[in-house]
């Protein structure tokens, strides 16, 4: 089965342009959505990957109808590959029902994992070298350590509540129940 998936960002454009493309070449059901790319879950698209079989064809007027950024682009590509769902793009001219598309696409996933590899290189040379100068990667500590002796000894004492404590020590409910637990546990 061919199906089409039309998507225009606000409620006053219109679809009728995506819609005749689509038609034209041969869609045979259409997922229609007025929604910005940028929003995470689309209902029409989630109804339309839901439908898909593999063996069907899903066809779109240009790539940035159907994700919101070139890597949800190459994750839904893969997911279609993985459901053995066929993928053309009109505007791009990428049709993976053809040896041609199908090349074009392994060349576009062998760059994303290319770049995926070179990206967590560079963060591991990155972090030996701040490790090398003495730094330490994460998030600062939340109180220092008479911060955290003054809270577990009004804990202690019985005087205060957690939320009370909390605010002395300016930091969450969380951290002073970590406190206490930690506390505890040395004990």
């Amino acid at each position: 089965m061919i199906i089409g998936y039309a998507r225009v960002s606000t409620l006053e454009q219109s679809l009728d342009r995506q819609l005749d493309a689509l038609k034209e070449r041969g869609a045979e059901r259409i997922f229609q959505e007025k929604m910005s790319g940028t929003k995470s879950s689309r209902p029409e698209l989630d109804k339309m990957m839901l439908t898909l079989r593999k063996g069907d064809t899903l066809i779109v007027s240009e790539f940035s109808r159907l994700s919101r950024s070139t890597k949800d682009l190459i994750e839904l590509v893969e997911k279609l590959n993985g459901m053995g769902v066929n993928l053309i793009s009109i505007k791009e001219q990428l049709d993976t029902t053809t040896p041609t598309g199908k090349l074009m696409l392994t060349m576009i996933s062998g760059l994303v994992q290319f770049e995926r590899d070179i990206l967590a290189e560079r963060t591991a040379e990155g972090l030996k070298a701040s490790r090398a100068r003495g730094r330490v990667g994460g998030r600062p500590k939340a109180a220092s350590e008479s911060t955290k002796k003054k809270a577990l000894a009004l804990y202690e004492a019985n005087t205060m509540t957690i939320k009370e404590i909390a605010e002395f020590a300016k930091v969450s409910t969380a951290t002073v129940n970590r406190w206490i637990k930690e506390s505890k546990e040395s004990k």
